[in-house]
């Protein structure tokens, strides 16, 4: 292997590669956000454990072409894993996002056929029958096409057909997201860390702001980006910033000193964080830095946080996750 790379070396050499590397990271991170977000596992392995046997299937109402149903069922196939119902639409959170992604079509593509579901994956309500049928019978419809149009099943494709479709959607997030997409990852990175470490009980406004068991509340923002507060003051503060404009390097670290600073004022033991490229990390930063280690008590580059792991536990530390 050592020398298959000395043949041919990696771009370490040029200067795009550290940016190219910090963007793939950045969206592979966004991407497996995304994964847990939207609980794609999770209510996967639900739908696994309905004993599907005890619903009814009427396959005409349901929309289900009967040869795509005798496919699945030959194949030893559960008919949940392939089939939306519209009682498991209704009892299991997260289902009609299962059964539209295996269906491969796109939430907006579902509203242009005026069957909006964004309400009903975000959990925001439950459809009603009529509605939860309507869902049903458009989505069966498409999946038994696709299940036709295969000579032969293989269990795993239902898999990557509803990884195609995440993948897609994950791309449509991405190119959405509005701000700094590095603060989105480290934020997101800290939210799951939260609910992973199982110290979280409650969450409101989409998880910006969550209840922690020890009383503490953590609220995802501007200035600071992230706050942790104790008996309503400010217990910690953490900045983060992704800018790569290396003219801009001392107006980001000035902000951020600007900033943290604020938090130690409301209360001196606060703990205060910054985040920043590690193109941002320039002599004269890293010197404003030192002298403001009252307003900065630690600092962490981005590329540390995505790929270090010991260093990520350096930045939950002191934070107490």
């Amino acid at each position: 292997m050592e020398e298959a790379l000395k043949k041919k070396p990696l771009m370490k050499s040029s200067g795009d590669y550290g940016a190219w590397s910090l963007d793939q990271l950045t969206k592979s991170e966004f991407f497996h956000q995304k994964l847990h977000e939207w609980g794609l596992l999770v209510v996967a392995a639900e739908i696994e454990r309905i004993k599907g046997e005890t619903l009814d299937w009427d396959l005409s109402l349901l929309g289900i072409a009967k040869r795509a149903w005798d496919k699945v069922i030959h194949r030893g196939i559960k008919p949940v894993i392939v089939f939306a119902h519209p009682s498991i639409l209704k009892s299991v959170f997260g289902s009609v996002g299962y059964y539209r992604m295996l269906a491969m079509v796109s939430q907006k593509s579902m509203n242009r056929v005026g069957l909006s579901v964004a309400c009903y994956e975000a959990g925001k309500d439950n459809p009603d029958d009529a509605t939860a049928l309507a869902i049903v019978r458009h989505l069966n419809q498409i999946i038994s096409r696709l299940v036709e149009l295969d000579e032969k099943i293989d269990a795993r494709e239902f898999d990557l057909w509803r990884g195609m479709a995440a993948g897609s959607q994950a791309q449509g997030s991405w190119q959405n997201t509005k701000g700094n997409r590095v603060e989105v990852i480290v934020k997101g990175i800290l939210q799951r860390r939260l609910l992973e470490k199982g110290v979280v009980s409650d969450e409101k406004e989409d998880g910006l702001r969550m209840q922690l068991k020890d009383g503490r509340v953590v609220i995802f923002a501007d200035e600071p980006d992230v706050a942790i507060y104790q008996d309503n003051k400010i217990w910690a503060a953490v900045e983060i910033k992704g800018g790569i404009d290396t003219a801009g390097v001392l107006e980001r670290v000035g902000a951020a000193i600007k900033s943290l600073r604020r938090a130690g004022e409301e209360n001196h033991q606060s703990i205060t964080i910054l985040i920043l490229q590690g193109v941002s990390v320039t002599q004269k930063a890293r010197h404003d830095l030192e002298i403001n280690r009252d307003a900065v008590n630690y600092w962490f580059t981005i590329e540390d946080v995505l790929e270090n792991e010991s260093k990520r536990g350096e930045v939950f530390d002191p934070l107490g996750i």
